[in-house]
């Protein structure tokens, strides 16, 4: 016999999970107590729920495999929604585990009370309460199968108190596995016949489901049948940007190089991406539901192809397995000139006029790509800032980035100790803005505790710079609640345990990035940048002309 408590830990340690993210709670105390006994699984503890959920995101986003999290009731799992909504636009997978009141009061308005089902059902894949511990193993198999099949995304599951004292007879579950779809021999032939008609084809690139060997066997595919390839919102890591097939990012602020050969295509490879609004342009870039053009789509789940737009060819495919077969095709088209010119345009947009006042954040960025090693991962929330690291860093084959596909502010520093945490070997650079960075400043003190301090660059404008640059446009000289009055960063990342310095002046920067990198306790280098330098081609001053 054993309690609830116990048997859902030896679920999650038959599921290979490693590490839990959160805060914990007397909602759930069967399970941190089962926890004491089972040295192979850590504990990072959080200062908000927020952060933890964050972590479990990232965390699936850089591995593949769902990140856990255990929050306790009410207030700790409304604080945790912003995770679960983060995971589910970005297709990231995650299981949410809330602490819940007693079967014996549910319904009563108890203490902290809330109706998981109405509240997630709208944020999550799938939302449940375990309300009979033999179903452990039952219901824990199929989140898992839920969390990472079709379109990888967040499960929510509530586990009431008195279910995870109640004792049991159950086994623990084996391990899920799920196989990824593979294209049919019919659709590779459309896809032939629909390149072989074409005379600009370009392929736009994202989504989540990816590893290494996919990655590669969609460089041979690109590269070897001379392809322009655009990454849609935040997936700039999964073609190599040194590749002559690499044009840039198709999501927020697309380059007019980019819009040129997006309007000039003559067929559109979607592969693994959804559509979202940033990729679109608000879904104006594409007349709906036909795009004006032919169209093939791909995807791992099946739920996206017509979603919005309705493809000529659809392929119900996973990425790897798709560009395990892709890299064999030789479609013998003659694009080279396309795809050259197209690359061109991308490295022209990628000069920056230089910065006098105040750190000069192309700079900075120039300097991380000389310096940084090839498998480094860089991590960002949302806001103008956000900018340096997703259009001008060049990621090689092995970086990753880690941001928001739902433009949370505060994701980046969470996701860079989730990632410290797994690849504590590897460079770690969270690049932060001052309003961003405030939303879950306190992680720090996770970082400190865990042992999994990564390097922060705080880009500190005094103001929230994606609403001013709006405000600007929008309403020129009429500025309210968007400046910010900032605290001490380097005292309170000191009180931490981080090394930290502020820079003011571009020339400094080098050194204090070497210093920062090799410090043993992670480090934030605060950078003074202007407002007026709020975008890397536009000041403020021009944005209000």
């Amino acid at each position: 016999m054993q309690t609830g408590g116990q048997l859902l830990v030896r679920c999650l340690a038959s599921q290979d999970v490693t590490t839990i993210f959160g805060v914990p709670g007397e909602s759930y105390l069967a399970v941190l107590d089962a926890l004491y006994d089972h040295n192979k699984i850590r504990l990072i503890g959080n200062r908000n729920e927020g952060g933890a959920s964050f972590m479990a995101c990232a965390h699936g986003q850089l591995t593949g495999e769902p990140g856990i999290c255990f929050v306790t009731r009410g207030p700790g799992a409304t604080n945790a929604s912003i995770g679960v909504h983060s995971a589910m636009q970005g297709s990231n997978p995650m299981i949410l585990f809330i602490g819940q009141v007693g079967t014996d009061m549910r319904g009563r308005e108890a203490f902290q009370e809330v109706d998981y089902r109405a509240y997630f059902g709208p944020l999550a894949k799938w939302v449940t309460e375990i309300d009979d511990a033999d179903r452990i193993p039952e219901i824990i198999a199929r989140a898992f199968s839920v969390a990472k099949s079709g379109r990888p995304g967040p499960v929510v599951i509530a586990l009431p108190e008195d279910m995870l004292r109640s004792l049991t007879e159950a086994t623990p579950c084996e391990k899920v596995k799920i196989p990824e779809p593979a294209p049919s021999p019919d659709s590779i032939y459309e896809l032939r016949k629909l390149f072989s008609r074409a005379e600009r084809p370009m392929v736009l690139i994202g989504g989540t489901g990816w590893n290494d060997q996919g990655r590669a066997d969609l460089q041979k595919f690109v590269e070897s049948n001379h392809l322009p390839v655009a990454s849609a919102f935040r997936f700039q890591d999964l073609l190599d940007n040194h590749s002559p097939s690499y044009i840039g990012d198709a999501g927020l602020g697309k380059t007019p190089a980019i819009k040129k050969a997006l309007a000039e295509a003559d067929l559109v490879f979607a592969f693994n991406i959804r559509f979202g609004e940033n990729t679109t342009d608000g879904y104006e870039l594409f007349s709906v539901p036909d795009i004006g053009k032919p169209l093939i789509h791909c995807h791992l789940s099946d739920a996206e192809l017509g979603k919005i737009y309705q493809p000529d060819l659809p392929i119900h495919a996973g990425p790897n397995q798709m560009a395990a077969v892709l890299a064999q095709l030789d479609l013998g088209g003659q694009w080279q000139d396309w795809a050259s010119n197209a690359r061109q345009g991308y490295e022209a947009s990628m000069v920056l006029p230089s910065r006098d006042n105040g750190v000069d954040m192309g700079a900075v960025v120039a300097h991380l790509q000389a310096t940084l090693p090839e498998n480094a991962i860089l991590t960002n929330g949302a806001g103008n800032f956000a900018i340096w690291p997703n259009k001008f860093f060049e990621f090689g084959a092995e970086a990753r980035l880690l941001g928001p596909q739902s433009g949370a502010m505060g994701y980046g520093l969470p996701a860079a100790i989730a990632a410290k945490i797994e690849h504590p070997d590897r460079a770690v650079i969270c690049i932060a803005g001052d309003g961003d960075f405030q939303m879950n400043m306190q992680e720090l003190g996770s970082a400190m505790q865990s042992g999994a301090q990564p390097v922060i660059l705080l880009v500190n404008n005094g103001t929230y710079g994606t609403i001013r640059m709006h405000q600007e446009r929008d309403y020129p000289n009429r500025i309210s609640f968007t400046d910010i009055e900032n605290p001490d960063f380097v005292s309170i990342a000191k009180a931490y345990g981080f090394h930290a310095e502020k820079i003011t002046d571009t020339a400094d920067f080098a050194a204090a990035f070497k210093r920062a990198m090799a410090s043993t306790t992670g480090a934030l280098i605060e950078l003074i940048v202007e407002a007026e330098n709020l975008t890397p081609k536009q000041t403020l001053s021009q944005i209000r002309g």
